[in-house]
């Protein structure tokens, strides 16, 4: 009798329980959507948020070139002869006077030898003429011999001295033809190209091995002519070069040519680093700006940007919800990476400083600040700490 009653008492509180279930069905449904709701606003922080402001934006001619060495030499063979050994290879640092290359050096000797046989032989016989003609002034003294014998020893004695100093110069030329066999590094570099390899014929003139001084880097720019009259020596340059990403170089102008290209009608402009840190390689290609005047404009970094193919949007925040603003983005100031912002904003809107990719344009966001911890929690940590500490 008991079970009986038990069991008619759980099936009248399950309908009970799908009776109220019935009577109210969408309150489920509704605190469901209510939590999805919830779920899907953006929670930011302040540190999240950034304000577009107006700020100094450097402006100027553009300046594009390449990176290059102000010391370079390109040596070159000053002697016909064969390379016998080439003694570095690209890249290898070299001090001022190192042997580069060596070229066969036999047949410079063998001139160097015979000039010099000729040196000696010559010399010999002016000693012989100069006493030969000593002589025959002590007999043209006495009377004993003629004018015309002393005028013949006169003149044995002058073309001897002619010829010692033709074999002296051909000795001389022979031991400088036999010193330039020999290639040496003109200053401190590093070898940037070899040109030649063991067994290669040299001719006179032929690129032999070239040296650049890493250390006298400048930029080697063009400017555009018609951009060319705001440009004057000593004003500022900011640029990148291909190969540092990230990297920004300052610089200042030494020089300008006076005269445009014919062909391009553009102008070099010579720009020396400022700092000591510069690139190691040569031939780089650098862009940047030469600062002849500043104004004042929108300013974005580039983290608040997004690009999607051609466009370029950033996320504004505004009436607590997102809005997507399409941005028309001018030129970048590389002192500080930030770009300019044309159109798309006004002064005082808020961005998002680093936004993502799943945002949706409206979605709801909400603003959260830095908890600040009681005091009573603090005091209590610290005891907790002081007394594990006893």
């Amino acid at each position: 009798m008991l079970r009986k009653t038990l069991f008619v008492l759980a099936i009248a509180s399950a309908l009970t329980a799908c009776g109220k279930e019935s009577k109210d069905p969408g309150k489920g449904d509704k605190g469901a959507k209510e939590q999805a709701g919830a779920a899907a606003n953006l929670l930011v922080s302040p540190e999240d948020l950034l304000t577009i402001q107006s700020n100094a934006l450097a402006s100027g001619p553009v300046i594009t070139g390449s990176v290059q060495p102000e010391r370079n030499a390109d040596l070159r063979a000053e002697v016909s002869a064969v390379v016998i050994q080439v003694m570095k290879e690209n890249g290898e640092a070299v001090k001022r006077g190192d042997v580069l290359v060596r070229l066969d050096e036999t047949s410079i000797r063998d001139s160097l030898n015979s000039a010099e046989e000729a040196s000696r032989a010559a010399s010999q016989v002016l000693e012989q003429s100069e006493r030969m003609f000593q002589r025959m002034k002590t007999l043209r003294a006495s009377g004993m011999t003629s004018t015309q014998a002393l005028e013949d020893a006169e003149i044995r004695r002058n073309n001897a001295q002619s010829d010692l100093s033709a074999a002296k110069s051909r000795a001389v030329q022979a031991r400088q033809q036999l010193q330039r066999t020999l290639v040496r590094a003109p200053f401190d570099g590093i070898v940037s190209e070899r040109k030649v390899s063991n067994g290669d014929t040299a001719q006179i003139g032929k690129e032999l091995i070239k040296v650049i001084d890493p250390t006298s880097m400048r930029l080697e720019g063009l400017v555009s002519a018609d951009k060319i009259g705001v440009v004057k020596v000593g004003q500022p340059v900011l640029f990148r070069i291909n190969g540092y990403p990230g990297q920004d170089f300052a610089g200042k102008v030494r020089r300008v040519d006076p005269a445009a290209n014919a062909v391009t009608r553009q102008v070099a402009v010579l720009v020396d680093f400022n700092d000591k840190e510069q690139p190691r390689v040569a031939g780089l290609y650098a862009e940047g700006r030469i600062e002849t005047d500043s104004i004042s404009a929108l300013m974005i970094p580039d983290s608040a940007l997004v690009k999607a193919g051609d466009v370029t949007y950033t996320w504004k925040v505004k009436d607590k919800a997102l809005h997507k603003a399409t941005l028309h983005i001018g030129t970048r100031d590389v002192r500080t990476g930030q770009w300019e912002v044309q159109s798309g904003l006004a002064s005082g809107d808020t961005v998002l400083r680093t936004p993502g990719s799943t945002f949706k344009d409206g979605q709801k966001v909400e603003l959260t600040a830095a908890k600040a911890v009681p005091a009573a929690a603090v005091a209590s940590s610290s005891s907790a700490v002081a007394g594990k500490g006893n």
